[in-house]
């Protein structure tokens, strides 16, 4: 388990608008290292460089807040989620939301948890 800084903004409902973000972002070198975007437009992400990441959206008018995220790298096998959020419920932690993913055949996986305390779950948690 590490803490890392997720970023969150609303996006409007059209075709350009996540592409739009991913973009900008690209062109400024910094790497998406996890997204998750629900129907309200809720986008959430986890990049390489936070500072420079909020700095380059809220130039172009993007409102971002900043938050921990508990972000798991776990082996892609049956069981491995299971048995880290078994520690997770066990540190009394609710998950408000997560994302995440592996690519077919990888050997890892990641996901991101959104918790109240992400330090206290983190130290709770034994990670």
């Amino acid at each position: 388990m590490a803490i890392r800084t997720e970023l969150s903004l609303r996006l409007p409902n059209s075709p350009a608008a996540l592409a739009g973000v991913c973009r900008l972002l690209s062109n400024e070198r910094v790497n998406i290292l996890a997204l998750g975007l629900d129907p309200s437009g809720q986008l959430r992400l986890i990049v390489d460089n936070t500072l420079h990441a909020v700095s380059v959206l809220r130039e172009h008018h993007h409102v971002v807040t900043e938050k921990p995220a508990i972000v798991l790298a776990l082996a892609n096998s049956p069981g491995s989620l299971a048995k880290t959020l078994t520690l997770v419920a066990q540190a009394g932690a609710n998950v408000d939301y997560a994302y995440g993913g592996a690519a077919d055949g990888a050997t890892g996986a990641a996901v991101v948890l959104g918790v109240d305390d992400a330090q206290r779950v983190a130290a709770r948690a034994g990670c």
